[in-house]
């Protein structure tokens, strides 16, 4: 069960963790805790599953990257072989299994259209992928998504 002072703390690092030298102290001040005690429990937060990871969203392709999202047919009894492959591609995120013929779908950021051929053309080939798609955005659309816990 969170506390008040979790809820407090996971309200406001979805957006207003702040850009400072010690961040954690300034969410202190937002939340009525030291710093130390916001990161006690963003630690146990993250242990018990609640947070998965903190950092920032970057606009990827400003910064050169291409993406796609994948979307995988992985035979019976290969799902957690091939789900620990793509994710030890550093590029790769996102990665959830789906019920349906496509049944492991990730998104991957590479430097290049090339790389991104590369990584593709391997995951195809590891055993138990039976067909992939690569889904190139048109369009990006971007969703905020808050969780507002009281």
């Amino acid at each position: 069960m969170l506390s008040l002072s979790d809820k407090k703390i996971l309200n406001a690092i979805q957006t207003n963790l702040p850009l400072t030298s010690h961040p954690f102290a300034e969410l202190g001040r937002i939340t009525g805790l030291t710093e130390q005690e916001v990161l006690a429990r963003l630690n146990e937060l993250r242990e018990k599953g609640y947070i998965r990871r903190i950092g920032p969203f970057f606009d990827s392709d400003k910064l050169g990257y291409v993406g796609t999202l994948v979307a995988l047919k992985v035979q019976d009894g290969y799902m957690e072989k091939v789900a620990a492959a793509v994710n030890a591609y550093e590029g790769a995120t996102h990665n959830y299994e789906r019920k349906g013929k496509y049944n492991l779908w990730f998104t991957l950021l590479t430097q290049n259209v090339a790389q991104r051929t590369k990584i593709l053309d391997d995951v195809r080939a590891l055993p138990g992928v039976e067909s992939v798609m690569s889904l190139v955005s048109r369009k990006k659309y971007k969703v905020n998504v808050k969780f507002n816990l009281k």
